[in-house]
Parts: C-alpha cells; structure tokens; sequence
C-alpha cells in the first residue's frame, strides 16, 4: 500500500502557509494523507482497545488492568465505530455528497449488522415510513439524545479540515436521521474536532474552537465547558474533573433514566475531551483515560485518539500498532465494501471535492484551503424540563388491567388476539412503555386518557435481530396529573411479520 511505504516521510515533505488576511492554509498531500491514516488507525486502535471493558464500568472510573495487545486491533472490522460510518460513507460513493438524508437512512436501515438505541429507532421508523428528520425527532425517538450519531460523525470532520461550516451542514442533515439536541451536536462537536485537528496542535484550542460549531444554550456546549474549566484549575488529576462530571451530569441520561446504564452523548462526550486533554499528546495515555472513565468505554477512545491521530499523524504510532494495520490493510470491515486503505484515499478524494467547492485549489502535490469560521447550529432540546420519577414492572403493577388472553413470561405479558387489552393508571406529566420488538411482533392502537394516539407496530427483525426491552411507546408534556393509558391488541402485522404478538415488559414515569 503506497501510503504506508511514503508516510514516514511525509513530514519532510510539509510546506504550509497562512495568510490571515485571505485565511489560507496549504498542505502537502503527503501530510494530509498521513493525517488521514492517523485518523482511521486511531479510530481502529481506540475502539479495540476500549472493547473489553464497554458498559461493564458504570458510573465508576476503571481501576482493573485493560486486556489488551495491539493484534486486537484486527477486530476493528467488527466494530459499529467503523462499519456505520463506511456505510454513509457508501452513499456519498453511489449516491454523491449532497444525496437526501432519506438515501442516507434508507442504506444504514437496509443494511445486514445489528443496531442499537437511536440507530435502531431510526432503521424501525425508516420501515415505519417516518423519515428525517422526523425519524431522529423525540417524537419518535425516545433515544434522541443517546451517543449513536456521536460515534459516526468522525467520517464528516475528517473530509472537512478547515471547513467547519460545511461539517456542521452535514452534521445537521446525517445526524437528524437517528437523534435530535444534544445528540446531533455530539456529532458535530466530533466532526468540528476533526477539522480543527488538521490545523491545531494544541488539544484545548482544538476543543475550544470545536465547540463554537454548537448553540451556547445547550446542555452539550456547557458540559464541554465544564471540562475546560475543570483542567484549568487542576491539570493534572483527571479523576478529579471526572468526579465532578459525574456528581453534575451523571443522572441527565434520559434512555437510561433510573439504572446505572448511561449512554447519553454529552457525558461520554466530555469523556472524550477528558482524554484529549489528560492525555497530553500522548497516544497510549490519551485512550487509556477515555477508556478508564467508563461507560460507553470503546467509543469514546475510539474517538480521542481518532481526533489526536489527525493531530500526530500515522506515523507518531508505535511500530507494533503500524505493523498489525499494515498487515489488515487490505480487510473488509463487515457488511461493507470498505477497506482501511479505501477509507485513507476515499476520504482524501472527498477533502479535494469539498476544499474546491469551498473555493480551495488542488494541485498535485498540494491543497490549498480557504478556511472557514464557525457557526453554531440551532438551538432543540430533546427533553426540556423533563423529571424522572420511577420504573415500574407492569406486570407486578396493581393498577394494571389486562382484559383477554393475556399471558406471562419472564415478567412480560404478551397477547396476540384481537381486541386483547391493557391499561393502568399513573400520575405524572409523560410515560415511555418497554416491551418486545421481534420478529413475530404486530400492531396495537395506543389510548391515553380515552383518546386514541397512535398505532405502533412492534416488529423488528432487521440485521436477525430483535430487542426484547425495547422503547415501543412514549408521550410526553401532559398535563400534570393522573393519566390513564391503554393498549389494544389489533391481531394485525405487516407482511414480513410471523405473528401478531404484543409485549409488555415495563414503563418509565416522568414528573
């Protein structure tokens, strides 16, 4: 692979300049390209690194020695940080760059790997036929503000160096496909890391700079000012800072309201920054603190030294990690036509495109770009003003009435016959109902306080996989008090589905 007999000399190869007065910058090809491959090996490197210890540390930080040898990076090719990324990567190839954000849904939703939390509402609400930016809308998708677009964004910085105002135009229309507030600007905030990472040596200008591309008033925007400020007054103890983003932030997950689960974007965002800051340039030191901080504790450094990968370049790796990517160059991530070496030169390719577009020039050896300022994207919150209050098992609930064939297992009533229902009471200003999405699921019409508001269809058999505790129903801002909601089984399914089956395991009450 030409790019990794050349890097090692690419840094003799750098001319640069900057002219303030037009904002220009030239870099040699080589130097892009070996920022480039910095990018996608930190990314390769992080999230296997980080693998072993994912959800197992839950808003604690981690003592325990990490499992890990640089061979682990071969796994990278299993991993959603990459395939999803190389999936909307695919549609700009087939599709071009400015393709709708329905294409972008229709791919990721009809492709073969399993999908999570705001990714896997989106694929449902594509077959569901609700759309972006419908489908990414709190409306729709309870996982609004959940890490997914966060951790699929590095693609759209790395092909913006320099051009954060073009980044954040993709991060808007890509990131309304599965999320919505804070977990679209999760997502840009990483694309503007990127963008700044090909410019900026120093880890807090890039991070300062980055959050300009978001709206002061979020909750995301001051979280990351939190961390600033946190290494500010002490720069040298990170678990310090993580402890007082823990006590501050910890319990404003929404998906994961009421258990230690938390997958919120802003949180583990700020778990990046911890690590870009605390890591000081260092490769190994800055994904061991991503990763030591818990949580969604692959993605997070999978993103960090993705970011300082750009910053350092290829070829600042240690030679254990170049010879193991080396040797998987040439390796499909699964359910994708992308190779680590397709990605370094596609990704190149796009830079050219985008830096003309922008007003740029490419030669052959140089590109010179005319550099963007920041601007801020809207301002949504997802949940505004939004209280947990408790979790209850519907089935253990006393005021909870099933009328027909209902049965039980494993603490799930389900029922497949026609005209089967279920309600109970509860008092609080919004619900969000648990239960199966799988492959032999049907359709039921939801009823709150005697009104009819929707039909949902519960299933889910894309990628062969099914979620047994799955988000099937939420309504929130109601008046506050007592509410009644009730499920009638319809005994219908759309044409794919085995059955007609609905499952109830468990619901969620909001102040």
């Amino acid at each position: 692979m030409k790019i990794f007999r050349l890097l090692p000399l690419c840094l003799l190869l750098f001319v640069s300049c900057n002219n303030e007065k037009d904002r220009t910058i030239t870099l040699d090809k080589s130097v892009l390209l070996d920022k480039i491959a910095g990018g996608w090996a930190g990314k390769m490197v992080g999230v296997t690194y980080g693998a072993p210890t994912e959800f197992k540390y839950l808003g604690k930080i981690i003592e325990d020695s990490i499992p890990w040898e640089p061979k682990k990076i071969e796994n990278a090719k299993w991993e959603d940080d990459l395939y999803v990324q190389m999936t909307l990567m695919d549609v700009m190839d087939r599709k071009g760059r400015n393709a709708d954000a329905k294409v972008f849904q229709e791919f990721f939703a009809n492709s073969g790997y399993k999908l999570w939390h705001a990714n896997a509402q989106a694929r449902k609400n594509y077959h569901d036929s609700i759309f972006p930016p419908m489908s990414g809308h709190p409306d729709y998708n309870f996982h609004a503000d959940d890490i997914d677009f966060q951790i699929e964004a590095d693609f759209i910085g790395m092909m913006c160096p320099g051009l954060p105002q073009l980044a954040n135009q993709w991060s808007d229309k890509i990131g309304h496909i599965m999320n919505y507030g804070d977990g679209v600007y999760g997502g840009a905030f990483v694309a503007a890391l990127y963008t700044e990472a090909y410019l900026e040596n120093d880890i807090c200008k890039i991070i300062t700079k980055a959050l300009q591309s978001l709206p002061a008033e979020s909750d995301y925007y001051k979280i990351i000012q939190d961390v600033l400020s946190f290494y500010k007054e002490n720069p040298n103890d990170w678990k310090a800072a993580w402890q007082k983003l823990q006590d501050k932030w910890e319990n404003t997950d929404i998906c994961g309201v009421g258990v230690p689960f938390n997958i919120d974007a802003k949180l583990n965002g700020a778990y990046i920054a911890l690590g870009l800051l605390y890591g000081e340039g260092d490769i190994n030191k800055t994904m061991d603190i991503a990763t030591r901080c818990g949580h969604d504790s692959d993605c997070n450094p999978s993103t960090a030294l993705g970011v300082l990968g750009v910053v350092k370049g290829y070829h600042s790796f240690p030679d254990a990690y170049k010879e193991v990517l080396s040797n998987v160059k040439d390796t499909l991530f699964v359910h994708t036509n992308y190779t680590l070496e397709k990605a370094i030169y596609k990704t190149l390719a796009y830079i050219e495109k985008n830096v003309t577009d922008c007003g740029g020039k490419v030669s052959e050896e140089c590109i010179e770009f005319k550099l963007q300022e920041s601007r801020p994207l809207a301002f949504e919150a997802s949940f505004p003003n939004l209280v947990f209050d408790k979790r209850i098992a519907i089935p253990k609930e006393s005021s909870c009435v099933p009328q027909g064939k209902w049965e039980m297992q494993n603490n799930v009533l389900f029922s497949d016959q026609a005209g089967d229902e279920i309600s109970f009471e509860f008092e609080g200003s919004g619900i969000a109902l648990y239960g199966w999405w799988i492959r032999n699921g049907g359709k039921a019409d939801v009823y709150v306080d005697g009104v009819w508001k929707r039909t949902i269809d519960c299933y889910y058999n894309y990628g062969k996989h099914e979620h047994k505790n799955a988000n099937i129903y939420h309504i929130l801002n109601l008046e506050k008090g007592k509410h009644q909601i009730k499920l009638v089984v319809r005994g219908e399914k759309r044409p794919e589905s085995e059955g007609c089956v609905i499952g109830i395991t468990e619901a969620v009450i909001f102040k």
